[in-house]
């Protein structure tokens, strides 16, 4: 587990209203996030069929001009 050490900003009758981490801790759950995001997508396309070389290049070109 990451341990993540924060501070706590509140209000000034005591409220918790934001928490401060360091950048070296907010990269590493940037880091964390992307690679669920891309584990997900990666799952959620292992079935589409594969484009030929042809049709890939060609469907990049049309994401170029796009």
């Amino acid at each position: 587990m990451l341990n993540i050490k924060k501070e706590y900003v509140v209000t000034d009758d005591k409220q918790a209203k934001a928490v401060l981490i360091d950048i070296k801790t907010f990269e590493r759950i940037e880091e964390i996030l992307e690679d669920f995001g891309l584990a997900k997508y990666m799952e959620e396309v292992e079935n589409d069929e594969a484009l030929g070389i042809e049709e890939a290049k060609a469907h990049y070109e049309t994401l170029k001009r796009g």
